[in-house]
C-alpha cells in the first residue's frame, strides 16, 4: 500500500485523462461550453476535453430526419381538407456556425418540431385558402413547390435545410368527396353519350354515302342499258327493214306481188303471239278492213326505212 501513497498523484491523472475522454459518433457532433458558454465544436471520434470545465452540452445529429404531419386546411370556398404530409430535413452542414445556429436557437428538440410542424401547416392553409376545393387535387406539386419557397430563408437561419415535402394523402369531407364522385360519374356518362353520338352519326353517314354511292351506281347502269337497248332496237329495226326491202326488191323483179311479205309477217305475227303469249290476251282486229290497215301501216314504215337506210 506504501506505492499508492507515494504514486497517488499519478492514479489522480489518470482518472482525470480518462474523465476528459468522449466519444462522438458517426453522424453527429458534439457542444462544448465552458461555465454555460459556447467554446467549441467536437467532430467524430474519440476526443479529450477538459474534465469538470468543459461540458458537452448538446450532441446534434447531422443525418437526414423525417417526421410526418397530418393538419386541416379551408379553400377559398369553405372546404375542409386534410393532408397528411411527410418532411425530410437536416442540418445544413457541420460548419461551426452551422452547429451554433442549431444547438442555441431552440430550447429543446421538442420545440424545433413545433416550430417546425406549426410554421409548415401556416404556409399550406396560407396557399389553400386561395384556392377552391376542385383546384386543390391537381395542385399537388404547386403546394411543395409553395412551401419550399416560403420556409427555406427561415430553416437556414435555423441551421437547417428542407430537403423534401411529400404530400401522401389529400381529402375531403365525407358529402364533397361524394359529390366529386357524381360529378366525375355524370362527366363520364357525358363523355360516352357524346362518344355514341358521334360513332351512330359516322355510321349513318357511311350507311348514307354507301346507298348514294349504289344508287348513283345502279342509275348509271341502267342509263347504259337503255341506251344499249336502245341501240339494239334500232339496229334490229334497219336490220329487218333492210331484209324486207331485199326482199320486195327481189318479188319485184320476179313480178311477184310484194303483198305476199306482208302477209306473212302478219300471220308470223300471230303464230308468234299464241306460242310465247303465256296467257294474256291480244286483242287483234281479224276482219279485212283491220288487216289492210295494218298492212298499209307497216308499208309506210318500210318506205320510211327504206329512205332512211338509202340516205
Amino acid at each position: 500500500m506504501n506505492w499508492i501513497a507515494d504514486y497517488w498523484w499519478i492514479i489522480l491523472l489518470v482518472i482525470i485523462l480518462f474523465a476528459g475522454l468522449k466519444t462522438i459518433n458517426q453522424g453527429t457532433v458534439g457542444v462544448i461550453t465552458i461555465f454555460g458558454r459556447y467554446q467549441r465544436v467536437l467532430l467524430p471520434g474519440l476526443r479529450l476535453i477538459i474534465p469538470f470545465i468543459e461540458q458537452i452540452y448538446k450532441r446534434i445529429s447531422i443525418q437526414n430526419r423525417s417526421i410526418e404531419i397530418e393538419f386541416q386546411a379551408v379553400t377559398a370556398d369553405q372546404a375542409n381538407v386534410y393532408f397528411k404530409n411527410m418532411l425530410l430535413f437536416a442540418v445544413q452542414n457541420a460548419n461551426e456556425d452551422t452547429i451554433k445556429k442549431v444547438a442555441f436557437k431552440f430550447i429543446n428538440e421538442r420545440e424545433l418540431m413545433q416550430a417546425l410542424t406549426r410554421t409548415i401547416e401556416g404556409t399550406v392553409r396560407s396557399f389553400v385558402a386561395t384556392k377552391r376545393q376542385a383546384e386543390i387535387l391537381a395542385l399537388r406539386r404547386e403546394i411543395v413547390e409553395y412551401v419550399k419557397e416560403q420556409i427555406d430563408t427561415l430553416l437556414e437561419d435555423w441551421g437547417y435545410h428542407l430537403l423534401d415535402l411529400q404530400i401522401n394523402d389529400i381529402t375531403f369531407d365525407k358529402a364533397i368527396i361524394e359529390s366529386m364522385s357524381r360529378v366525375v360519374a355524370s362527366n363520364n356518362l357525358k363523355a360516352a353519350a357524346e362518344n355514341e353520338g358521334q360513332a351512330l352519326l359516322i355510321t349513318k353517314t357511311k350507311a348514307a354515302e354507301a346507298d348514294g354511292n349504289s344508287i348513283k351506281i345502279a342509275a348509271e347502269a341502267e342509263r347504259e342499258a337503255a341506251r344499249l337497248r336502245g341501240q339494239g332496237v334500232a339496229l334490229f329495226r334497219q336490220e329487218v327493214a333492210r331484209g324486207m326491202t331485199e326482199a320486195a326488191e327481189q318479188m319485184k323483179q320476179a313480178n311477184l306481188d310484194t303483198n305476199v311479205i306482208l302477209f306473212s309477217m302478219w300471220t308470223e305475227a300471230i303464230k308468234n303471239f299464241a306460242e310465247y303469249g303465256k296467257g294474256n290476251v291480244i286483242f287483234l282486229d281479224g276482219s279485212p278492213d283491220g288487216m289492210e290497215h295494218t298492212m298499209k301501216q307497216i308499208q309506210a314504215m318500210m318506205v320510211k326505212q327504206s329512205g332512211t337506210i338509202k340516205a
